[in-house]
């Protein structure tokens, strides 16, 4: 048995991308707070503009292109997706509650059958 390749980084330029998203997080979170003299309007522009630039080289880089990838195939996949009518979807709830009810009771059921086995005939203690 074959082991799965695992797939990783392959660029330079990709690594470098990928190190200069990271920086720009820490960069925001630091800046949010090394501002924190500044109204709180301030300090938000500032984290969320960095966590914009962030957002932004982690997309140019081939991870991030995959990933847009990905979401791209998948909402074409949800599209084909057969979703049930509200007729279908109320009885199907249905079954389901009938369902946990009858469950409900069996295992109700059970424990005090399994209650006064154990407790009544085996034991002989008396409530």
């Amino acid at each position: 048995m074959t082991q799965p390749q695992v797939e990783t980084v392959s660029s330079g330029a990709d690594k470098a991308k990928l190190a200069v998203a990271a920086l720009l997080v820490v960069a925001a979170v630091a800046a949010y707070y090394l501002l924190g003299q500044q109204d709180l309007w301030i300090r938000v522009v500032a984290l969320l503009l960095a966590l914009a630039a962030a957002i932004g080289v982690f997309f140019t880089a081939e991870p991030g292109k995959r990933l847009i990838g990905f979401s791209g195939d998948s909402w074409r996949e949800l599209k084909k997706v057969v979703w049930p009518t509200r007729k279908e979807a109320m009885q199907m709830t249905g079954y389901v509650f009938a369902f946990v009810g009858v469950m409900a009771v069996f295992l109700w059921l059970t424990d005090k059958s399994l209650e006064w086995v154990l407790y009544d005939l085996i034991l002989g203690w008396k409530r």
